[in-house]
């Protein structure tokens, strides 16, 4: 599956791209990759392992006598399967699901200082910094990753696995692919993460008119819905969750790089909603500052977060202190927009 994914949505993933990416001379690659299979027999002996003993062998037992020999069987209707027993996997829709997940997968961490793994799911990212046109490290974290795979019982698909590299330099090389279990990953010019299009080059009209797209087929729900004569709050209702929903997602990450162009486009789209519904909505750069500013309060907030320390208050303790950025993209990006924001608001 073609995806990057995030424990910790805006934090990590946004120190592993942003910050990487915009260091002078080098190139970031990343690999994403698709694990398959939980074997329910590893889980024990890691949550035994934890420091300080965070799962005791009681709670471990119990949670192993759950997810072995478990009946399993589909209802549709008034129709039911036959029973099926497992003994793999985790159920899905289980509270316990995620938090299991994360158990297992717990070990399965960056040994170098310039690769980020980031897990989400079964999905998994290697996010890489090259320095120097070594690749060493970042090689390395792959053929680990791969045998941290093998060990744990999971399965790598290597053809949903593909690669993008996000390179500035003028002199750039030719890049060999990666080889995992004797195949070669695929290099992309953009790949889709958790519904938003990420290119090599790090613009957004290809996201942008993405959205817009599927929006614009949202529109047609709302003109019938109009059609049934409905008040214009459920209508205002409907577009929040099917429309605006479409428009904002992840809108902090990658607005504040938009072209005149593809904010005019996403607006458009509000402005004919206002038409079909006939009162005012929030215009596209009013729920980008909303956003913001909501995102960036919590992080002050969260002192675990792992972009907590970039907000950092001045002598003064009125004002955030400003991030420096070498180019536009990184002045326009998330962190540096949340910042300005809240020096300025009221």
């Amino acid at each position: 599956m073609v995806s990057v994914v995030s424990y910790n949505a805006g934090g990590f993933t946004h120190a592993a791209c942003g910050v990487n990416v915009h260091e002078a001379g080098r190139e970031t690659p990343m690999i994403f990759s698709a694990v398959l299979t939980i074997r329910c027999g590893d889980l024990c002996p890691k949550m035994v392992q934890f420091p300080n003993q965070a799962v005791n062998t009681a709670l471990c037992s119990w949670i192993l006598d759950f997810l072995t020999e478990r009946p399993q069987s589909v209802r549709i209707g008034n129709s039911i399967s036959s029973t099926t027993t497992l003994s793999t996997g985790a159920p899905q829709g289980c509270v316990l699901s995620p938090l299991l997940f994360t158990l297992l997968t717990h070990d399965c961490v960056a040994i170098h200082s310039s690769n980020h793994i980031i897990k989400f799911a079964n999905d998994t990212t290697v996010v890489g910094l090259i320095s120097k046109n070594d690749e060493s490290a970042y090689r390395e974290e792959v053929q680990l990753l791969t045998a941290w795979c093998g060990a744990n019982n999971l399965s790598l698909n290597v053809d949903k696995t593909k690669e993008i590299v996000v390179d500035f330099r003028r002199a750039q090389s030719d890049q060999s692919p990666l080889i995992i279990d004797g195949s070669s990953v695929k290099i992309v010019k953009s790949i889709k993460f958790l519904g938003v299009h990420l290119a090599d080059n790090l613009t957004w009209s290809l996201n942008t008119s993405s959205i817009t797209k599927k929006a614009q087929q949202h529109l047609y729900f709302l003109k019938r819905l109009r059609k049934t004569h409905l008040p214009p709050p459920i209508l205002s209702m409907f577009y929040r969750g099917t429309i605006e929903s479409i428009l904002s997602i992840c809108i902090t990450a990658w607005f504040g790089n938009c072209t005149i162009l593809d904010r005019k486009s996403l607006q458009r789209i509000v402005r004919t909603a206002e038409m079909i519904i006939g009162i005012s909505l929030p215009s596209i750069m009013d729920i980008y500052t909303t956003r913001c500013i909501h995102k960036a309060h919590s992080i002050v907030d969260d002192h675990t977060h792992p972009s907590h320390t970039l907000f950092t208050l001045l002598p003064s303790r009125k004002r955030f202190r400003s991030i420096r950025a070498a180019t536009t993209r990184l002045c326009n990006s998330y962190y540096p927009q949340a910042i300005r924001l809240l020096n300025t608001e009221k």
